[in-house]
């Protein structure tokens, strides 16, 4: 018989995939009760044009999330976040070298997500060569940094908004200003900080900009990519002309409705949202580091501009596997660094790139939660982990 009085399973992995939001189950509910339910939005009859037109106004949606500036012809519908960024690197890249032979060059930062450097022996295979540009020790790629690394050769630069790790927000809009001053475009995987913390990409100056709905509470299989009209991409999806050409295959329609849903109820109060829930991440740190076995990956995680939902610890003498899974049988979910390279042993890439020696990062934990998180069960969370991490 089960304890009812046990207090509820946790899921302080919200960066990872977040919990399915209200406005995302009642989108696709009204998606499967409508008459153009499962209708393909490129056929010509009336439920096609039906599925066409709900179609159109998520990208109205998503569109409008991105800035005041953004038209709907410049959101591209994907399968998510990594052919977001697939398309993104690959296809510009290509593209530009298509206009300019001489373009050949791509450069990345070094602590990008796998599904951006994982491309790089792609890249290398179709003739590009690749360059990285290593962050400060608080996880900040500089444009001063960027800048030796440019030159007439470079193709695209690409450098995520905020990292997947620590929550540390890049200068997006500088690096983007020293990428065009060389002439190359700019790409910015924007998937884990689009909606937590305010940004306009027409603003920014980025060309392309990677999202995905499930980092927000929307379904888990849709995503967009922001493409500025007029920027060079070859597609990488054949066998039709969806999505103005840039991206084959029949589109999401339902998945696409639910993630608009969740992007109209969030774009409006991302400011003061991330206010409140900049407060909750302070106190877990300031809880957390009050003891001498647990340490910042900032070095200054108070005044660093980062996301307002990741806290991004080591615990010295730990190994950060071993804690997730002790802290899963006490009933919190965290991840040890990024969730989609919590299988390996090795230290994170992230973590290596800032510096931090291999033994500090054996012992690193990514606690990750949305504004939907209980105080209560932060306070109750780092009371376990304390208890975990002991006197060192």
């Amino acid at each position: 018989m089960s304890d009812k009085s046990a207090p509820a399973y946790v899921n302080l992995d919200m960066a990872a995939s977040a919990r399915l939001r209200p406005e995302a189950l009642s989108a696709m509910a009204a998606y499967d009760a409508s008459a153009f339910a499962g209708a393909n939005p490129n056929s010509l009859h009336s439920l096609g044009r039906a599925a066409a037109a709900a179609l159109e106004r998520a990208r109205r949606s998503i569109a409008r999330s991105l800035g005041a500036r953004v038209r709907p012809s410049e959101i591209v519908f994907t399968s998510g976040g990594t052919e977001s960024n697939q398309l993104a690197v690959v296809g510009i890249a290509e593209g530009v070298r298509a206009r300019e032979p001489r373009r050949r060059r791509v450069v990345f930062s070094a602590i990008e997500h796998d599904s951006v450097l994982d491309y790089a022996p792609e890249l290398k295979r179709r003739g590009f060569a690749v360059s990285t540009v290593a962050p400060n020790r608080a996880g900040v790629v500089a444009a001063e940094a960027l800048q030796p690394l440019l030159a007439d050769d470079v193709a695209l630069v690409s450098c995520q908004l905020a990292n997947n790790e620590t929550g540390a927000v890049q200068p997006v809009a500088a690096l983007a200003a020293a990428a065009h001053a060389a002439g190359a475009r700019f790409h910015t995987d924007a998937i884990q900080g689009y909606l937590h913390v305010p940004f306009d990409a027409a603003a920014a100056g980025v060309d392309a900009l990677s999202v995905a709905a499930h980092k927000v509470g929307g379904p888990v299989g849709v995503g967009a990519l922001y493409l500025k009209a007029r920027c060079p991409l070859a597609p990488q999806l054949f066998g039709g002309g969806q999505e103005a050409g840039l991206r084959a295959g029949t589109q999401d329609v339902r998945g696409a409705l639910a993630f608009a849903a969740v992007a109209d109820a969030l774009a409006p109060h991302v400011a003061e949202t991330a206010r409140s829930l900049r407060e909750r991440s302070d106190a877990l740190y300031r809880r957390l580091l009050s003891s001498p076995a647990v340490a910042s990956t900032l070095p200054d995680p108070y005044g660093t501009e980062r996301l307002p939902g990741i806290v991004s610890v080591t615990v010295r003498g730990q190994e950060s596997e071993e804690l997730v899974l002790k802290l899963d049988a006490t009933g919190f979910a965290v991840s040890a660094g990024s969730a989609c390279s919590s299988g390996s042993l090795d230290p994170s890439h992230v973590l290596t790139a800032m510096g931090i020696p291999r033994d500090e990062a054996a012992g690193s934990l990514r606690i990750s939660f949305d504004e939907r998180v209980d105080p209560a069960d932060l306070e109750r969370f780092a009371e376990v982990l304390l208890a975990l991490a002991g006197p060192r």
